[in-house]
C-alpha cells in the first residue's frame, strides 16, 4: 500500500526550469563563446546541485581549478538571479491540487537539488508547509536523502514513490528502491527515452491514475 509520495520541485510542482536555466545563462554571460555548452550541462544535469553543475563548467568547459570562493560566489549570484523567479512561477498543471486533496492521505516529502536552506524558504513563501512533512535539498544527494525519509518514517521501499523530471530523480529513486513516475512536460527535453520508468505524466491531473497503474 501506498504510504508516501516523494516530489522533486522544479519542473514538478512548479514551472520553474526554464527560469533556472536563464538564471544559469545569465551567471555566465560573460562567456558567449562557451554558453551553448555551458547550458547544455546545466539542462542534461537536471536535478543535481548547482555546486556540481560549477564544477563540471570549470573543470570540463574552462579547464581550471574552481576554489570554494568562487563557487560560493556563483551559488549566491544563481540565488539572487532565481530564487524569486521560482516563487513566481505557475504550478505544474493540477500540482496545487493534487497537494490539497491529498496531503492527508499520504505522507508527503520534497526533495530537491537545491540548497536546503534555500528549497525550504521558497515552499515557505509560497506557502505549502502544511501539505509537507519534511522539505529536503542539497548538499545531500537524492539517493540518501529518498532512502534516510524511508528510514526515520519506517516507511519500506515499495510503499513510497518519487516524482521526478530528471534522470538525477530517476537514478535517486532506484538507489533507495523507491518506484518512480517521471514527468515530461510536452515543451521541454525528454530524459527519459531510453530509461524504463514505473509510469510517465505529461502533468499532475494525470497522476493519480499513474499511482493506481502501480
Amino acid at each position: 500500500m501506498l504510504k508516501a509520495i516523494i516530489f522533486d520541485f522544479d519542473g514538478v510542482i512548479c514551472e520553474s526550469v526554464e527560469v533556472k536555466t536563464e538564471a544559469f545563462r545569465q551567471l555566465f554571460k560573460d562567456y558567449p563563446e562557451q554558453l551553448d555548452e555551458i547550458i547544455k550541462i546545466h539542462v542534461e544535469n537536471g536535478g543535481i546541485s548547482r555546486y556540481v553543475k560549477f564544477q563540471m563548467v570549470y573543470k570540463d568547459i574552462f579547464k581550471k581549478e574552481l576554489t570554494p570562493q568562487i563557487s560560493q560566489e556563483l551559488g549566491d549570484q544563481f540565488s539572487q538571479l532565481a530564487k524569486d523567479l521560482v516563487i513566481q512561477s505557475p504550478y505544474v498543471l493540477g500540482a496545487y491540487e493534487y497537494l490539497k486533496n491529498y496531503y492527508d492521505k499520504y505522507l508527503m516529502f520534497i526533495v530537491s537539488g537545491t540548497p536546503e536552506e534555500e528549497m525550504l524558504s521558497i515552499v515557505e513563501k509560497k506557502e505549502l508547509v502544511p501539505f509537507f512533512k519534511s522539505v529536503y535539498g542539497s548538499p545531500r544527494s537524492k539517493g540518501e536523502l529518498t532512502k534516510l525519509i524511508l528510514e526515520e518514517n519506517k516507511i519500506l521501499p515499495e510503499e513510497a514513490v518519487f516524482i521526478g523530471d530528471s534522470i538525477n530523480d530517476y537514478d535517486g529513486a532506484k538507489e533507495a528502491g523507491v518506484k518512480f513516475i517521471g514527468r515530461v512536460s510536452p515543451d521541454l527535453y525528454n530524459p527519459f527515452k531510453k530509461i524504463h520508468t514505473d509510469a510517465l505524466i505529461d502533468d499532475l491531473t494525470g497522476l493519480d491514475q499513474a499511482l493506481q497503474s502501480l
